[in-house]
């Protein structure tokens, strides 16, 4: 039954590598449980709602994304949307979080108009293969540097703005777990250069009981002020789920009557509607060129269920109460462990509904343990830089503007922008866009320059 529903063979893998691709996945996406409560309460919205509601989204998105599109990607709410649900949308301009909530629930209706009409296909196949190549490195700097930072291996520092951890200073806490990622990723890299299966997982597995070891014997001492937690689970089963009713169904009843303007609350809907789709687009040309599933002229099969399975987990996870649900750029970490279809997608996501009862246990699985897994699948993914002819400036300048702006600017959406509008304006300066930029880019970058002149 499998082999009929995901085709295993014909994309060259088995049960078994879709599983560990599954569970690999997962791990490296668990943080988001919990993260996501503890920015999205900031708004006001209850923490405990918000872990069920985040769990309950990633199940119900990224079984869409295996059965509409048979793909090995997963979703969850995004990182970079949650921050601006709750700190601009809310806190700074003062909207409700149910308003907050119907936004993003009205820009995935939008989402499912534009991806039935082919119009986000038309997005994707319209960017050049050369700046896939670029988008595909420049989230794997992107993701290399979100597992240092969660690691704390790479700090702010006010006079170089970021900089190494001081091992000097908290060195039981902060420090421990940083050398610990470290670590884990000599761990990580040993197991792949020898081979062994399921090697990321086993790395995340390795370094987290040697952070618990650390703790038992003192090496490593918690401290919830440097955002520094127990890495000993001392539970492992909730069966309490009753706090999800105090955001279920809470989109449908945001007071209207406090909105300051219908304009601005068109501007917040395009604001999540760009991120979004960009960020989306990104990831699954990142991912899917690191899997090789592009067709010779750059475009992505299937992408129509891909598309579609993100924007009814936007709506439905607004539904739920948690911000905008999205294709999740740690997939990538799946697909390096052989994951090709579905059946990869289908594991990440019935971990994610287990997560609802073991919860407590995921919730202690430490960042340091899972930054390896970040950096090591950057390391897979910079490797897309080999298919951009370096000698050609005209293709090579934007390429690497693109890849620059990515960790840089802390944004996937903000890369591709960057990559457009050089590609576009370096190519309508030499005179060659014949068969280099299409209609759809020339209007992309309209939009991109317009979004930095009013967003």
């Amino acid at each position: 039954m499998l082999e009929k529903l995901f085709k295993l063979k014909e994309n060259g893998t088995n049960v078994k590598i879709e599983v560990m691709a599954g569970v690999t996945t997962f791990m490296t996406m668990a943080y988001i449980l919990a993260v996501n409560p503890n920015i999205l309460s900031a708004s006001g919205m209850d923490a405990n709602a918000v872990l069920l509601a985040t769990a309950l989204a990633s199940f119900l998105g990224t079984l869409l994304m295996a059965f509409l599109a048979n793909y090995p990607f997963a979703l969850a709410p995004g990182m970079g949307l949650n921050a601006y649900f709750a700190y601009t949308v809310v806190l700074n301009y003062g909207y409700s979080w149910q308003i907050a909530l119907m936004a993003v629930f009205v820009e995935g209706l939008i989402f499912i108009v534009l991806s039935v009409t082919n119009v986000r296909e038309a997005i994707f196949n319209a960017i050049p293969m050369t700046l896939k190549s670029a988008v595909s490195a420049g989230i794997g700097l992107f993701i290399a540097f979100i597992g240092l930072q969660n690691a704390k291996i790479v700090v702010n520092n006010d006079s170089t703005l970021v900089s190494y951890q001081n091992f000097k200073t908290d060195f039981s806490s902060v420090g421990m777990g940083a050398l610990l990622a470290l670590i884990g990723v000599l761990i990580t890299g040993f197991l792949l250069i020898k081979k062994v299966k399921g090697g990321i997982l086993l790395g995340i597995i390795i370094t987290w009981v040697l952070g618990i070891l650390c703790e038992l014997i003192g090496l490593y001492q918690p401290n919830p002020d440097l955002g520094m937690y127990s890495v000993i689970p001392t539970a492992f089963v909730s069966f309490d789920f009753s706090a999800l009713g105090n955001t279920f169904g809470q989109v449908f009843k945001a007071d209207f009557g406090a909105l300051k303007s219908i304009t601005e609350f068109i501007v917040v809907i395009f604001a999540f509607l760009f991120v979004d789709i960009f960020d989306t687009l990104g990831t699954l040309i990142g991912v899917s060129s690191k899997a090789n599933m592009l067709d010779k002229d750059g475009k992505l099969p299937r992408i129509k269920g891909a598309l579609l399975a993100d924007a009814i987990a936007t709506s439905a996870g607004a539904v739920l109460g948690t911000s905008t649900t999205t294709t999740f750029v740690e997939s990538a970490s799946g697909v390096t462990e052989g994951g090709r279809t579905g059946l990869t997608a289908v594991v990440t996501g019935l971990l994610f509904l287990l997560s609802v009862v073991f919860s407590p246990l995921f919730l202690t699985i430490p960042s340091f343990a899972t930054a390896p897994a970040l950096i090591i699948v950057g390391f897979y993914m910079i490797a897309s830089v080999a298919k951009i002819d370096w000698e050609n400036m005209l293709e090579a300048i934007p390429a690497f503007l693109c890849i620059l702006s990515m960790p840089l600017m802390y944004s996937i959406s903000e890369g591709i922008a960057v990559g457009v509008i050089s590609w576009t304006i370096l190519h309508l300066c030499t005179g060659k866009t014949k068969g280099k930029v299409s209609i759809l880019m020339y209007i992309l970058t309209v939009l991109f320059i317009l979004k930095y002149i009013f967003l």
